[in-house]
């Protein structure tokens, strides 16, 4: 949310910060990180619309690095810890990204694939027989990641590094 133009200066890579409908060869993706949509993700949306405030912007900048890191950091591991170990999936009536899916499909039938990561848990999940559902899962614990070939998105998950 902070990283503002960094990563399209330094890489040239184009960072979407809304979700949205891409389309990809003759699939149609909708892609977002996956915080705060559908039901529920509460206390997260308030802490979200603080975050993202120009206000508080403004303010963490003027903190030394040394502070502002440490802060960052610190909220970063407690928020790490909160979260219930080990993730499990809920079932497809809890999972407030499904419910979510499955109100944009009524809005947009074309979609192929749902691509989200803010679950942090690897999930591949059909909504319909044509629709399908992928969060990545993260990088501490589970090691996956999505492939598109051309043709259909899979998640994977690298071996050996635990």
């Amino acid at each position: 949310m902070w990283m503002f133009d960094y990563l399209e200066a330094e890489l040239g890579v184009t960072i979407h910060r809304k979700q949205g409908v891409f389309k990809l060869g003759n699939k149609t993706f909708f892609l977002g990180h996956g915080d705060g949509l559908g039901p529920g993700d509460g206390k997260y949306k308030i802490i979200k619309k603080i975050f993202a405030s120009k206000i508080s912007q403004w303010f963490f900048a003027r903190v030394h690095p040394n502070f502002s890191f440490t802060i960052a950091n610190n909220w970063s591991r407690a928020s790490r810890k909160k979260e219930k170990e080990p993730q499990v999936f809920l079932g497809e009536d809890k999972e407030w990204l499904i419910s979510y899916c499955k109100r944009k499909l009524k809005e947009n039938d074309s979609i192929d694939y749902f691509l989200f990561g803010h679950r942090h848990l690897p999930i591949s999940h059909d909504i319909t027989a044509k629709c399908k559902y992928i969060n990545t899962g993260d990088w501490l614990n589970h090691f996956t990641y999505a492939v598109f070939d051309g043709k259909e998105l899979e998640l994977k998950k690298l071996e050996n590094l635990k």
